[in-house]
């Protein structure tokens, strides 16, 4: 099964994944390890990132891709995947579907955890504090819950315009927030 998660910040997208990939049998493909692991071993596509990185930039979709399609070639990403940060743009949805058109494969599900913004405020405001990251107030952290809102609704209208979207309530405890998820995959 080839899934992508998405889902704002708060929304439980790294517990979500780590459990629904194990329970579908599939590697967790999450950008920020792949990020991690180019950067920490060194490689090309690492070491480009870690230029953009450490210039305080955003890391431009042709590295990204390109990192992308490096992790999904793998052999344990053959079966399918679960993919989490990624896509982030529209461009990026369509280097995605050509990625896996490239080896007559295709997404089967983009799963959308919805949960109420006043709640994932508090969340984050919560784990700020936990965390000790004095600089994620509640105003900051309400501004990027508007820039992400803003940044991937193109992307759900396309997926859910192709019919692949399923929103899943992320409201409630973890294990009913991964029975729903997998009900909606049909796992």
């Amino acid at each position: 099964m080839r899934v992508v998660l998405m889902g704002p910040p708060g929304a439980g997208k790294g517990t979500q994944a780590v459990v629904v990939s194990e329970r579908l049998g599939v590697p967790h493909v999450s950008t920020g390890d792949i990020f991690r692991a180019n950067v920490a071993g060194g490689t090309p596509l690492g070491l480009e990132a870690k230029r953009y990185m450490d210039a305080g930039d955003y890391v431009p979709d042709s590295v990204t891709n390109a990192m992308v399609r490096d992790r999904l070639g793998q052999p344990d990403a053959a079966v399918g995947f679960l993919l989490d940060g990624y896509p982030r743009t529209v461009a990026q949805v369509d280097e995605l579907a050509a990625m896996l058109a490239e080896h007559g494969a295709a997404l089967d599900h983009v799963v959308e955890l919805t949960v109420d913004r006043d709640e994932l405020v508090a969340r984050l405001v919560k784990r700020a504090t936990e965390q000790g990251r004095s600089d994620d107030s509640e105003d900051v952290i309400r501004r990027r819950q508007e820039v992400f809102a803003e940044q991937t609704a193109p992307l759900t209208a396309l997926y859910e315009a192709q019919g692949l979207l399923v929103r899943v309530d992320g409201m409630g405890p973890v294990a009913e927030v991964t029975a729903r998820v997998l009900a909606a995959l049909g796992a």
